[in-house]
């Protein structure tokens, strides 16, 4: 926890908007399969954990989104790569 106190509004915001929506419904899908998520539009669903628990769901959801960010990274220049290698050369 001390982690995420340490870091400055701005860093927050920008890690809390994924550049994707793509990256975004998959960050979702996680955490509601981490907290085994329940249509909320036909149960009254309520969750409650301790410190050390929640602390772990952040770590969990932390570690997915770098991991997301690489991978999108990575999909951009692949992309940026193929386009490059289509454009036709100038002699």
């Amino acid at each position: 926890m001390q982690y995420v106190h340490g870091m400055s509004p701005e860093t927050i915001a920008q890690l809390s908007n994924p550049a994707s929506t793509e990256v975004q419904q998959m960050m979702e899908h996680n955490i509601i399969g981490l907290l085994g998520g329940l249509p909320s539009q036909h149960f009254d669903v309520e969750i409650t954990t301790n410190r050390e628990n929640l602390g772990r769901l952040l770590a969990s959801a932390m570690m997915s989104g770098y991991f997301l960010r690489g991978a999108e990274q990575r999909m951009a220049f692949e992309d940026s790569l193929m386009s490059a290698e289509s454009v036709p050369e100038i002699e």
